[in-house]
This record gives structure tokens, C-alpha cells and sequence, in this order.
């Protein structure tokens, strides 16, 4: 069945990698890494027989050499800040961040006397 975008859409989405969200998990909890490792599937289909893989960058490599090297790279530097930036907290803005630097959160202001003595008060008799 063809990709709705095309061809490229869909070998992009076949190429996608966990998320900043899903490696600081893994990060925390080795069983989180343990389950994903194991829904992977058969270790044979993975690089190296899926022994050699860097858990900041969620990628496999065929040999211990090629991961070494992958840990002296620029990619796996920038992987290090990022994390390190979204444990601190200073990681991509949340949705509702977004929203309210956009000027769509809720900002009813502070009420002012002007307003507040201008306010009909309901005493609750109804008449």
C-alpha cells in the first residue's frame, strides 16, 4: 500500500529514532531498556547481534570499535548536552509552554478596584 505522502514520508518514519523522552526513561530505569531491547525481536536481524548499542543515541553497532568512535563523535556529544539539558528541565518546552509564549494561555489580569466596586453582588435572595 503506498505511503499517503509519498514514498519519502514513509522511509523517513522507517528510519525514526526513540525520542529525547523515551532515552532519558531508558536512562533511569534499566528494566525500561530491558523491555525495548527485548521487543526489538531477534538479536541476529540487529548490527552485531545487538550487542553493542549506545543507549544515549539509541543505535546499534557491528563492533565494539564503531562504538568507541561513536562516542568521540560531535553526534553523540550534541546527544549528551540535549539530555543533559531536558534532565535540568531546559529540555523543548511543553505544549502548554507553547501555547502561552504564543499569547493563547489564560491571563484574566489583576483586577483592579475600578473593576471591583463596579461588580453587581448577588446576595443570593433572587428578586
Amino acid at each position: 500500500m503506498p505511503a499517503i505522502r509519498g514514498s519519502d514520508s514513509k522511509k523517513k518514519t522507517r528510519r525514526m529514532t526513540r525520542g529525547l523522552d523515551e532515552i532519558v526513561a531508558d536512562l533511569a530505569d534499566p528494566a525500561h531498556l530491558a523491555r525495548y531491547q527485548q521487543y526489538k525481536g531477534d538479536a541476529s536481524d540487529l548490527p552485531g547481534g545487538g550487542l553493542h548499542y549506545c543507549v544515549e543515541c539509541a543505535k546499534w553497532f557491528d563492533t565494539a570499535s564503531n562504538l568507541a568512535a561513536h562516542g568521540k563523535g560531535k553526534v553523540h556529544k550534541r546527544r549528551l548536552k540535549e539530555l543533559k539539558e531536558m534532565a535540568e528541565g531546559r529540555g523543548p518546552p511543553s505544549q502548554r509552554e507553547a501555547e502561552e509564549a504564543a499569547g493563547l494561555g489564560v491571563d484574566n489580569g489583576v483586577m483592579t478596584r475600578k473593576q471591583r466596586d463596579g461588580m453587581d453582588v448577588d446576595d443570593g435572595k433572587g428578586g
